[in-house]
């Protein structure tokens, strides 16, 4: 896991746990005096502070990632109450200052722990609460509600999919015919025949669920909340999307047992299902050999990925259709 200053992007700007506090006590006094500490995070395009017990100071590393942080400032307060768990609702835009060139928000903070990749314990029950997610984003009104980069058509994206398979060759040289099928017929899937409400990024490191951690009081053996869904992070991806994009959490997350139970919760047929699983290989193979030594933690959910779409294939596992 990488620290809030730890360097992701080459051209990147860096930031620490004082320069946030100085634009904290600059722009925002009535939070001058609460304590900034830096949060241990994979996230690649924001650095994290907490702020005090229940704030956290959400700051762009690099220039990508500005306007995505302002739609989410726009947005999310708007379609958080409408959602079954908890958002970190931005509660204030900053301006640049101090040296820092950006905006950067200042949001609520969520206690819990990011979940495991195929950890099998109550694995059906995250399922279905990443099901319930799902459907509750897809049920927002779309009426000029933004896009994301996510509404292009997978065969968008073969010139971007065939360059990074070239550069990961001798990686997955023993399982590049599986991945390059994989990837085929995702490509080959009929179209998504509407844009809906997507989250845009369900990966492990950008969900929480109950466990204690986060710096927040342990939660009791008997809670009902350990391993259940609380609350789902960054929501810079958020938009019009295909319903297929927001499925990657079957292989980025899930283990096997438990995928049966989430596509039931997303009522995915197979058109969507095989887009599903180009979108998460689509993210797999781009993050690898860009994150292979920045973020460590991120490649080898990469990897982990592609193991688990070429597991699935090689055993022929065929998926029933929801009920």
């Amino acid at each position: 896991m990488t620290g809030a200053s730890g360097r992701m992007h080459d051209d990147e700007v860096r930031t620490d746990a004082a320069l946030a506090a100085a634009l904290v006590a600059a722009q925002f006094p009535d939070w001058a005096h609460l304590p900034v500490e830096p949060v241990p995070s994979t996230g690649t395009d924001n650095a994290m502070y907490r702020l005090g017990p229940g704030l956290s100071v959400r700051m762009p590393r690099i220039h990508w990632a500005v306007a995505p942080l302002e739609r989410e400032f726009a947005w999310l307060p708007r379609i958080a109450p409408a959602l079954p768990f908890a958002a970190p609702v931005p509660l204030a835009l900053g301006a640049p200052g101090e040296g820092y060139p950006w905006s950067w928000t200042v949001c609520r903070w969520i206690d819990g722990v990011h979940p495991v990749a195929a950890a099998a314990s109550g694995a059906d029950a995250l399922a279905t609460d990443l099901g319930r997610f799902i459907v509750a984003m897809r049920a927002l009104d779309p009426a000029g509600a933004p896009t994301t980069a996510w509404p292009r058509p997978l065969h968008e994206e073969d010139e971007l999919v065939r360059t990074n398979l070239a550069l990961l060759e001798h990686e997955l040289r023993p399982v590049g015919d599986d991945v390059t099928d994989i990837w085929e017929e995702a490509m080959a899937a009929p179209r998504a025949d509407r844009l809906v409400w997507i989250h845009g990024d369900l990966s492990p490191g950008n969900l929480l669920v109950g466990g204690g951690g986060g710096g927040g009081a342990p939660v009791e053996p008997g809670d009902q909340r350990r391993g259940r869904l609380v609350g789902v992070l960054d929501f810079s991806s958020m938009g019009l999307g295909d319903p297929a994009s927001d499925l990657r959490a079957a292989w980025n997350l899930l283990p096997s047992a438990a995928r049966d139970a989430f596509r039931r919760a997303v009522e995915a047929d197979d058109a969507t299902w095989a887009r599903a699983r180009g979108w998460v290989l689509l993210q797999a193979l781009a993050q690898l050999p860009y994150y292979a030594t920045r973020n460590p933690p991120l490649a080898a959910n990469a990897r982990h990925v592609i193991a688990e779409l070429v597991a699935e294939r090689r055993a022929g596992r065929t998926m029933p259709r929801p009920l």
